[in-house]
Order: structure tokens, then sequence, then C-alpha cells
């Protein structure tokens, strides 16, 4: 039986998230419903995070095991095949049997999407967060830098996964701005549940003035959830890298 690595990019708007449940069409359950087809068994993907609804996903990996002879190098164009066209695979290879999707993982990044001021576009609904305030995107990325290093980041998670220590690296936040568009970058060791919508949350609220920038670390401090910003819409946020040693890495690169 083969370990499998997939690339694949998904857009949201029309799932309840990555996970499968029970009354709701999920990313998981469709993607499995295809390799069922195309292997004649039933396959259990395991993907690298827990995207909620509405979130969308530029680089996303998911694992399987199956057994069969389909070239590994087929894999993307038979499962498009089988997929609707919101979901794309666009990269396969076969993986050592210890990997696994979420533990082998060492960098994840989200990208956070804004529209700020002037008037909303509808056809950005579904992709991009509108704010028809101008926002003052220098006080948002002095904001950012507190969030930078190692921290406990239980003032930005959402209850929802149990998890063994709220602690976690963030190695970069940066907040560009074009053609009014504010572009939120985070790229930490790992996320807790809704911790960069409530990040990106956070220093929106230093722009609109609802908290100084130079709160960010007392707040993170207290471990508050109540102090930090709240969670922004998820139709903004789209997964867009992740990283692993080895084979999928170098999956992930192309």
């Amino acid at each position: 039986m083969s370990c499998i690595a997939l690339r694949l990019g998904y857009d949201g708007a029309a799932y309840h998230g990555w996970q499968r449940q029970k009354n709701a069409v999920t990313v998981q359950e469709t993607l499995e419903r295809a390799l069922g087809r195309l292997y004649k068994e039933e396959i259990h993907a395991v993907g690298c995070g827990r995207t909620d609804a509405g979130v969308h996903a530029r680089k996303y990996l998911a694992n399987f095991r199956a057994g069969g002879t389909i070239p590994t190098e087929r894999l993307p164009l038979a499962l498009n095949a089988l997929l609707p066209h919101d979901i794309a695979v666009t990269g396969a290879c076969e993986v050592d049997g210890d990997f696994h999707a979420v533990f082998s993982c060492t960098r994840k990044e989200y990208t956070y999407y804004i529209r700020s001021g002037g008037y909303r576009d509808p056809f950005e609904e579904k992709r991009v967060w509108f704010r028809p305030e101008k926002l003052d995107v220098g006080v948002m990325r002095r904001a950012a830098e507190g969030f930078l290093g190692t921290h406990d980041f239980a003032a930005v998670r959402s209850v929802g996964t149990n998890v063994k220590t709220t602690v976690r690296t963030v190695y970069e936040f940066d907040i560009r701005q074009e053609a009014g568009i504010i572009s939120l970058r985070i790229a930490a060791s790992g996320f807790l549940y809704n911790m960069a919508r409530a990040m990106v949350g956070t220093v929106v609220y230093a722009a609109l003035g609802k908290l100084a920038p130079e709160d960010v670390p007392r707040i993170l401090a207290s471990g508050d959830r109540c102090l930090a910003g709240p969670t922004v819409p998820p139709q903004g946020l789209y997964m867009t890298d992740v990283r692993y040693p080895g084979a999928a890495g170098r999956l992930m690169e192309g």
C-alpha cells in the first residue's frame, strides 16, 4: 500500500470547510469521493489544516494510503476529471509511510485580503472582505510587529479544538496594499483555531483606533480573547503556502 501526497487548491465558497461533516458538503468529503471512484475502494484523506466554511486554499496538501497500480504522475488529471471545477489537484508524489499532512508540516502560511475604502465589488463578495473605511496600513504594520516571534497565542484563538499547547511561532506578518486591496500574509509554525482571522481582526482594530499597536504584546501576555480584535469573516482568508521536508516539500514548491 502506497502513501501519496496531493497538492491541491480550492475555492471554498461552496464548502463547509475542509473537514468531513454529517450534514454539510466539505472539501475532504468531495476529494475522498473522487479518490474512491478512482481506486474502487474507500479512501481516507488527511488534510494539512482545518479550513473553515468559506475559506479558500491556493496551496493545500492532503495525503492518503491506497493500493492499486495507478501511476502517481497521472493522478492529477485522473482526479480532476472527477472533481468539481472549484477543486483542482495540481501535483502528486509518493511519500514515506509515516508521513502525515499535519504532523510532518514545518510551516504554514495564510493570506487575508481586504478591500479598504471606496465601493464594494460584487465579484469579490465571497473572496475579499470589504471595509468602507480607509484603513491605515502603517498602523496595521506596527500592530503586526507585536505578533512576531514565539508567544502563547491563546488571546487570538477560538475554542473549538483541543491542543496540547497554545504556543506558536510567527515568522512573518507582512502587510501590503495595491489597487485598494490590502493583503495580510502570516507565516507561522502552526495556527490555532481562528488564530489568523483574529490576528487580522486585531490589526484592523488598531487601524480603527480601537486599540493601540503597542497593546499587542500586552494582549498576548494576558491570554484574554476579549482584549484582542474580532474574528474577521472567512471569505477573505486563503491558505497560500505549506512546507515540508523531502518529497512533499519539493511537491509544494512546484
